[in-house]
């Protein structure tokens, strides 16, 4: 037989599964462990105390003068003499008391034979059977005689009660379910213990405490910083584009900083952001299917049919446990006798057993069906937390389904308090509360103020990168004048940014800001530039539409043709003063809702990495433009678009598939173009008409397929800048000396081989770039350049450089790019001239 410890550990659970545990699991786990002690005992004492005794019944027969009954054995019996009516008698009385049972001892007496004088035993029936045929009778007539339910109904109910343990607890055990079990007990122990836990229900009970007692005085519980939509300057005022954009301002109930709130230290608030990803990945792991609650149901529905089955067939067999039973064994050839008469000497505790049995099997049967009942009274396949909402703070703890609701709704029957607090941490505002505190409790003013730096324009500049969420130490730094947020996914501007009133530029990089009411109405007149950096359009925060004071927006996203209608540029008409519009895109077409900014805007630049801009029929609409780059936009020619824009100064197309510019005799008509950039492109020659673009000041044709140089191009006498690098350019006209307002000349990377005396009348000249080419020998006209101040030599057949160099008094050695045996072979004094320091700007171009 087993242990009793032995077979209850198939009813064992770990302790942490007994939240999992209702109270009719725990009721049936004990009436389990009674039926199985019940069942345990009733084997021991049928293994050690069962047993049945028996008597043949005789015949009807005389009796003889020594006062014994004869019986009549049958013909041919075995057990008489030779002599045939010869009694058969036991060898000794004592052997017979000692052996036999009892019964037998009482019921068959025996005459001792011996001496004259010996007084007789008192006379009963003589059986003629010896000790060993008793012991056969009562072997036989146990296995003959009793019914089957007798001998092994503590076996059964052994047997039954292992199945009810193993059906109770088989959900704990299916690896596929077990494995989820673990991970839901583990990280709802967690929650529960979580400081972060206490800390949210305690700041809700707390703002329940200020609630009421605002209230109780009458006052409106309204936060400070927060302005409703009748206060004066609010956007549904001053501009009625607010309400047909159905712009969304946050209005989230503020952190209210009472006494009974706790900071978390940082191992704890690391724990809980842990626990938040945890709780996170479980809902998505468990929610998609319902293996538990179906494995439950199943186990029940089990150990409900076993109810009925044990109750079925074990009531017909309590009747049939008896004491006295009437034996017809086959062995009237051995004994002599057909009938016996037997007593099974456990009989009477066996039923009073099974009746227990049957009793606590009745009592597990009715709560199997209590469970069927509340398994199937309402869906538990889905868990709302409408309660834990309403009596938090977080109103937007989500609803759960699948075998998540069932496990909740499990824990429910032992504590609704587990389900409380592990709600917690399925609300999202309780996760940004708390990435609110960890980042404001790291981000200190003083960790801030470490990392303002001064950019190339002396502006005081702070750059925040991959944080959760935008410390309130930020809106401290009055001084700070550009502000960059990057990847910040949960970025909130508050009324607190009222106090920056040197901030001029925000730069918001894939971080969906939002900004409070109050913040808005202070960003709509003070802000001056913004950039907005996205994946897709709806990234971009629709109050930025609205900033009526912005100069400068710069949008970088995906921004095509089909997605034009969703940017909400018909917005932009409120946008009164910007100047400036830089889209970085992949358009097809300029969109037409551009236009309205027409009347204002100054500069528009859209770089579309290597779309093709089809249509750009909308930028002739545009009279005010004086600023127009349009790069990467594989342009094949200049647009003609182009040339209704008479108020154009510069125009830039680099980085296109330009192949010629006979257009360019139409940007005569654009009489204040004077910056022309076509560089990046494969250009192959310069019309002549280039000449009719008389008041060109710059000319960037670097980077074609140019190979030589029209004669035309030096009549443009205003020209300052010109920058023919890196092309296929042989010879440089003679006519360039008649540039004498030429400033800056680059020919870098192409092969030229004489520098003709001519170019050294271009006087003005500050930057020369003659790098990269062929010349062998450098004119000593150079010492005409007075003004020059940054030369490029390197890369060319140079032998020496001529003397004559040192009369360029502005030019300094680190403006001087050439090779260092070159520079050597200067006399010493003008080499000490040229290292000398002196403030000379370092200019564009080299």
């Amino acid at each position: 037989m087993f242990t009793l410890t032995e077979v209850a550990a198939l009813n064992d659970i770990q302790p942490t599964y007994r939240i999992l545990k209702p109270w009719w699991d725990v009721f049936m786990d004990y009436l389990g462990v009674v039926m199985l002690m019940l069942a345990i005992f009733s084997g021991t004492m049928q293994l050690t105390k069962d047993q049945v005794v028996c008597l043949p019944i005789l015949e009807p027969a005389s009796v003889d003068p020594s006062g014994f009954t004869t019986p009549q054995p049958a013909e041919g019996s075995g057990s008489g003499s030779g002599n045939g009516g010869s009694r058969v008698t036991l060898a000794a009385a004592p052997l017979v008391t000692k052996d036999l049972p009892d019964s037998v001892v009482h019921q068959i007496h025996f005459t001792h034979s011996g001496g004259v004088g010996q007084q007789p035993l008192p006379t009963g029936v003589r059986t003629n059977l010896d000790f060993q045929q008793y012991v056969f009778v009562n072997q036989m007539c146990y296995h003959v005689a009793l019914p089957w339910y007798s001998k092994y109904f503590p076996y059964l109910a052994l047997i039954h009660t292992i199945v009810l343990m193993v059906s109770s607890n088989f959900w704990f055990k299916y690896p596929k379910t077990c494995s989820k079990i673990e991970h839901f007990v583990g990280i709802l122990g967690k929650c529960f213990e979580s400081p972060w836990t206490t800390k949210a229900l305690s700041e809700t009970a707390c703002e329940d405490s200020e609630e009421n007692k605002q209230r109780l005085t009458g006052a409106p519980f309204l936060p400070k910083h927060f302005s409703t939509s009748s206060e004066e300057g609010s956007p549904n005022q001053s501009n009625p584009m607010l309400a047909k954009s159905e712009v969304k301002f946050t209005a989230d109930k503020p952190v209210i900083e009472v006494p009974c709130m706790t900071i978390l230290d940082n191992k704890d608030g690391e724990q809980a952001k842990a626990l938040f990803e945890k709780v996170r990945k479980f809902r998505t792991h468990v929610e998609d299917s319902d293996l538990i609650y179906k494995l439950y149901v199943a186990q029940t529905v089990i150990k409900t049919v076993k109810f009925i089955l044990i109750l079925c067939y074990t009531m017909t067999f309590v009747a049939a446990i008896d004491f006295d039973h009437v034996c017809e064994p086959d062995i009237k050839h051995l004994t002599g006798y057909t009938k016996f008469q037997c007593t099974h000497n456990m009989a009477f505790m066996l039923r009073k057993l099974l009746v227990s049995y049957i009793s606590l099997v009745c009592i597990y049967g009715l709560i199997c069906i209590y469970t069927l009942f509340w398994l199937f009274r309402r869906p538990l396949k889905e868990y709302s937390f409408e309660k834990v909402r309403e009596e938090s703070s977080f109103s937007d703890i989500p609803d759960v389904k699948n075998d998540f609701a069932f496990l909740l709704h499990m824990v429910d029957q032992y504590d609704q308090l587990y389900s409380k607090r592990f709600g917690v941490f399925l609300s999202e505002v309780s996760e940004n509360k708390l990435r609110e505190i960890s980042l404001n409790h790291e981000w200190t003013f003083e960790k801030l103020r470490q990392h303002v730096t001064r950019n190339a324009q002396d502006k005081l500049e702070l750059h925040l990168f991959m944080l959760s969420g935008l410390p309130d130490a930020v809106f401290d730094l009055t001084d700070l004048e550009i502000l960059k947020l990057e990847l910040i996914p949960e970025a909130r501007i508050t009324a607190k940014i009222s106090q920056m009133i040197n901030i001029q530029e925000l730069h918001f990089y894939h971080c969906p800001a939002k900004v409070e009411q109050t913040a808005f109405s202070f960003l709509r007149d003070h802000l001056r530039c913004l950039h907005v950096k996205f994946t897709d359009v709806a990234e971009i925060p629709t109050w930025v539409y609205l900033l009526k004071s912005l100069r400068e927006l710069y949008l970088v996203g995906n921004l095509n043709s089909e997605n034009n209608k969703m940017i909400g540029l018909e917005s932009l008409r409120d946008m009164r003063h910007l100047k400036i519009l830089h889209l970085k895109s992949n358009l097809t077409k300029v969109p037409t809702n551009i236009t309205d900014l027409s009347p204002h805007l100054i500069k528009l630049v859209v770089h579309n990495d290597g779309t093709k801009l089809l249509v750009l029929n909308s930028l002739k609409k545009m009279m005010n433009l004086a600023e127009l780059e349009l790069h990467n936009c594989e342009l094949e020619r200049i647009p003609h678009a182009i040339f209704s824009l008479t108020n154009l100064q510069e125009l830039d197309l680099k980085s296109n598939n330009i192949r010629t510019i006979e257009e360019v005799i139409s940007f005569q008509h654009l009489k204040r173009l004077i910056c022309l950039k076509l560089w990046h492109n494969k250009i192959i020659t310069i019309p002549l008409s280039i000449s009719h673009v008389k008041n060109l000041e710059s000319l960037y044709l670097s980077h074609n397929k140019l190979e030589s140089l029209p004669v035309p191009l030096f009549n443009l006498l205003k020209l300052r800048y010109l920058d023919i690098s890196h092309n296929s350019i042989v010879v440089i006209p003679l006519e360039i000396g008649f540039m004498q307002n030429l400033q800056h000349f680059a020919i870098t990377g192409n092969k030229v081989e004489v520098v003709p005396k001519q170019l050294f009348k271009c006087t003005k000249l500050r930057t020369l770039c003659l790098g990269h080419n062929c010349i062998a020998v450098l004119p000593e006209k150079i010492s005409n350049l007075v003004q020059l101040t940054n030369l490029e030599l390197k890369g060319n057949c140079l032998d020496r450089l001529p003397p004559q160099l040192g009369q360029c008094h502005l030019l300094r050695r680190n403006c001087l790019v050439v090779e260092d045996h070159l520079f050597d072979s200067l006399p010493l004094e003008i080499k000490e001239s040229i290292n000398q320091e002196a403030n000379v700007p370092f200019a564009n171009g080299v």
